[in-house]
C-alpha cells in the first residue's frame, strides 16, 4: 500500500521566470589593423613616383586614436588619403568610422589633415540607434543607452534578430557592431 504522503507531488505549479535575451550595439575599429594599413600605405608611398622627394607622411597616433597626414599639396593630400583609405578597406577597417578633419596649412609649404578614429558611440548616434529600435515597434523589444553603447533586449531571440536586421540597414554614420549576445 502506498500512501499519498510518500509521493512527492507539487502543491503549486512551477513558476517559470521570463528569460530576456539581449545584445549590445557598439562601434570601433581594430587599432592593430589600422597600424597594418598605415604601414602598407607608407610602403606604397615610398615606392610611388608621384611621391618621390616629397614630405608626404602618415603618422598613426595610437593613444589619441588619430591619423596625421602631411603632404606637399592639396592634390598630393588627396592621393595620400586615397592610398590610406584603400589599405584600410583591404584590412577590414570601416571607413565610416573615420572622422576626416579639414585641410590645414602647415609649415614648410605643406598641408596637414587629422583623421580621428571613432572608437565608441557618441550621444547623438546612441540616441539615433535607440530611437530606430523604438520606432520599428518590434514586439517587446527595448533599447537602453548605457554610456557608449546601446543594449537591446527582448524575451524572444527572433525579435532580437529582427532588431539586428533593422540596425544593419540604419545609416548611423558609423559602422555598428553587435556583441555580448545573451
Amino acid at each position: 500500500v502506498t500512501s499519498s504522503a510518500s509521493r512527492t507531488t507539487p502543491t503549486h505549479p512551477r513558476i517559470l521566470m521570463a528569460q530576456t535575451h539581449s545584445f549590445d550595439v557598439t562601434t570601433g575599429v581594430d587599432l592593430q589593423e589600422v597600424d597594418n594599413a598605415v604601414n602598407q600605405a607608407q610602403k606604397e608611398i615610398a615606392q610611388r613616383y608621384d611621391f618621390k622627394g616629397s614630405k608626404a607622411s602618415i603618422d598613426f597616433q595610437r593613444g589619441e586614436s588619430a591619423l596625421l597626414l602631411v603632404a606637399d599639396s592639396e592634390f598630393q593630400m588627396t592621393a595620400l588619403f586615397d592610398v590610406l583609405q584603400a589599405k584600410l578597406i583591404k584590412r577590414g577597417v570601416p571607413v565610416k568610422n573615420l572622422d576626416v578633419g579639414k585641410l590645414e596649412q602647415a609649415g614648410g609649404d605643406t598641408v596637414r589633415r587629422t583623421i580621428g578614429l571613432k572608437m565608441s558611440l557618441d550621444g547623438e548616434t546612441a540616441k539615433k540607434v535607440a530611437a530606430a529600435v523604438k520606432e520599428a515597434k518590434l514586439k517587446k523589444v527595448q533599447a537602453a543607452i548605457q554610456g557608449e553603447q546601446v543594449r537591446v533586449s527582448a524575451p524572444d531571440k527572433d525579435a532580437l534578430q529582427e532588431a539586428m536586421q533593422l540596425l544593419r540597414k540604419l545609416d548611423a554614420g558609423v559602422e555598428l557592431k553587435f556583441g555580448n549576445y545573451r
